[in-house]
């Protein structure tokens, strides 16, 4: 940290506390007159002639956390301080470099040495209770209590407990450390993270009180989809109704349980019989002359697949001049529906009444081509 002059001979090391006060005294009265360059020199010999005094006040703090390499690196810092601030009509050289030098290792401890930020004034009474529980340990033989420690002090009580647990932010435990035993995990394995899904408790936990509103078995197809993550199919095989059905119970599900997220009161559910119209299977037949019309009206699922393949078969025993199936209204065929129509274009072609397709809407169009039934076409 010093270099070394080349200037002066190095003063024995032996000397004891009086000398270095004469040291001291010779250094101001050396320095009188000379030009800064020359008291730079100066300097540098009083402050190697007082390290070991430096290293010697350093050595009384180890062992208390800190490295003693650092201790007397901020003490020799404190002694360039008493060198510099040195005035022999203030007294001792000796007693003053030593109180500035302590001072700069105490605050050491108490700005550079602190694992987590704890306010000053509790940092001074850590070190103050510190010293009062190592002085009452050794009058009373035991450990000193809170109230002891805070009589010796004047201190209150809580100012005491909260010295004391302040204490242990100087060097909190590292997040690395095992757990104990032989156990391989860290004290950080025990910290908990942020859980993203504490955003949607309240939303989880109105949909849950929703479901309970919900018929069973519109509750048991939203749980097999979304939670078992079955599909469609798999959930018709089920319960022996047709993808489309199932299609439609989630979606009469889903926008219920919508309305009723975003209302005060949640609205009253539907039953099944009230399911709107537009999505039933409607089968009507009617004598047009020698004709027969079969109108067909709603999404022809495997519910209503066995009414449409009725109807055609009785259309087509009748012997009629042609049977025409209208499918003006039909806004659907799932592989049921799309199963009767070619049952009954069979059994026409084996009876030889012809059979002919109308009116068929665009999405219905593209799932009769699909199926062969290419030959549908409007009036």
């Amino acid at each position: 940290m010093f270099g070394q002059s080349t200037t002066t001979t190095p003063p024995p090391t032996d000397r004891g506390l009086e000398d270095l006060d004469a040291a001291a005294l010779a250094y101001a009265a050396r320095i009188e007159g000379l030009p800064p360059e020359r008291r730079q020199e100066a300097r540098d010999d009083l402050v190697r002639f007082a390290l070991p005094f430096a290293g010697r006040l350093a050595r009384r703090y180890r062992g208390r956390g800190e490295p003693l390499e650092d201790l007397e690196q901020v003490a020799r810092l404190g002694l360039v301080n008493a060198v510099d601030r040195y005035d022999p009509e203030r007294g001792s050289f000796t007693a003053y470099a030593a109180i500035t030098i302590v001072g700069e290792i105490k605050r050491h401890f108490r700005d550079r040495t602190w694992g987590v930020h704890v306010p000053r004034r509790l940092r001074d009474l850590i070190l103050e209770v510190g010293q009062a529980t190592a002085a009452l340990t050794s009058e009373l033989s035991r450990a000193p209590s809170v109230a002891e420690l805070a009589e010796r002090l004047e201190t209150p009580e809580e100012e005491i407990l909260a010295a004391l647990e302040s204490a242990a932010g100087y060097s909190p435990a590292s997040l690395n450390a095992p757990v104990g035993g032989e156990s391989s995990a860290e004290f950080g394995d025990l910290v908990g993270e942020s859980d993203n899904a504490l955003e949607s408790v309240d939303d989880r936990v109105t949909v849950s009180g929703l479901l309970h509103r919900l018929p069973w078995r519109e509750r048991r197809i939203l749980a097999m989809r979304f939670y078992g993550n079955q599909t469609q199919a798999e959930i018709a095989a089920r319960f022996g109704i047709s993808q489309m059905h199932v299609s439609r119970l989630l979606s009469r599900a889903l926008t219920w349980l919508r309305q009723a997220m975003l209302a005060d009161a949640p609205p009253p559910w539907q039953n099944g019989a009230a399911e709107s119209d537009g999505a039933k299977t409607r089968i009507s037949v009617r004598q047009n002359g020698d004709r027969v019309v079969v109108e067909v009206g709603g999404e022809v699922d495997r519910d209503g697949a066995d009414q449409l393949r009725r109807a055609m078969l009785e259309a087509v025993t009748g012997q009629p001049a042609e049977v025409v199936v209208d499918l003006v209204g039909a806004g659907g065929f799932d592989a049921g529906g799309i199963a009767a129509l070619m049952a009954g274009r069979e059994a026409a072609a084996r009876t030889g009444v012809p059979l002919r397709l109308t009116r068929v809407q665009p999405a219905v169009r593209r799932s009769l081509t699909a199926a062969g039934l290419a030959q549908a076409r409007e009036s």
